[in-house]
This record gives structure tokens, sequence and C-alpha cells, in this order.
């Protein structure tokens, strides 16, 4: 597959990234209700170019990635999320495809990223991908408690880059 198909939930629009996306995008990645409870640094516009990238690249090379969030089909990015391939420096390292999601604060509470989340998950799993990892902050109760209502289960506690993160399967 060359390119994250679409779908779509009642309230949202899973799309694939394009480079129209790199200014909401940038504007996400800066805000510190984004990057603080997954426990990295405000991402600068070339760092989140480079991400989009490779979610383009992660469709043509694995068959599978990650999708833009929308409100609407053409409306403006307000999140991503979606499967990749990031190479942790875990150990031990992760084996399967690892999910992630990020939502824009306006939608934070509101069941916009269970909404998507479920979205890529049946996806996920009408495509062969039934099992899949996540990582998170022991401190990001939100996202831990999204994780346990998808299904994840807790494996183990991990350091990366200063910060314990839970690891999870699904």
């Amino acid at each position: 597959m060359l390119h994250a198909p679409m779908l779509s939930t009642d309230r949202l629009v899973l799309d694939r990234h394009r480079p129209d996306d790199l200014d909401a995008l940038a504007a996400l990645w800066a805000d510190p209700a984004v990057y603080g409870p997954i426990g990295v640094a405000a991402r600068s516009r070339e760092e989140v170019w480079i991400r989009l990238l490779r979610h383009v690249g992660m469709w043509a090379t694995f068959g599978y990635g990650s999708w833009v969030v929308r409100a609407s089909r053409d409306g403006p990015a307000v999140g991503e999320l979606g499967l990749i391939e990031a190479r942790r420096a875990l150990d031990p390292p992760l084996t399967l495809p690892e999910m992630g999601w990020m939502i824009a604060p306006e939608l934070h509470g509101r069941g916009f990223a269970g909404e998507a989340m479920g979205a890529a998950l049946a996806w996920s799993d009408a495509n062969g991908i039934a099992r899949t990892t996540c990582i998170i902050g022991t401190d990001n109760a939100p996202s831990l408690r999204l994780a346990a209502r998808l299904g994840y289960r807790p494996l183990r506690e991990a350091p990366y880059h200063g910060k314990t993160v839970a690891v999870l399967e699904r």
C-alpha cells in the first residue's frame, strides 16, 4: 500500500499525511499540552516535517503507518495516530508494530482519541496486524486509561530517554 487509506468515524476523518499538513502539525507539536504528557520537548517545524515524511514513507515501506486526524475531510490536522516502526532504543526491544496517538488539546476529554483509535485498530485487525504494542509515560494517566479501554495490557516498565515508560501490548 502506497499511502494511508481514508477512514471515517462519526466525528472524524483519518487521512494520509500531506505536505500542506505541516503548519497545523507544527502548531500542535509546539503546544506544551501536546508534547508535555508524551514526555518529549517541543518539536521544531523541521522535525515535524521529517516526521511527516517518515509517516508517508512507512506506508510505502511496510504497508501500514499513521494517519492525520481531521474533524472534516478537508479540515486541518487535529491529531496524528497509527502504527509506526520506530526501532526505539528499549531493552529488550519492541518486536511488534507500535501504536501511538496524539490529539489536539481542545479535543481532550471528549472521546475523540478513543474514537479515532477504534477506527485505526479496526483497520489494523482487518489487515492482519492484530498484535501491537505502545509505550506511554507512567505519569500519563489519560493515555494509560485510553490504552486500557482499547485492550492494551501492561508488560513491563522501561527507562526511555530519561523517563520511565510503560510498555503495553494488545
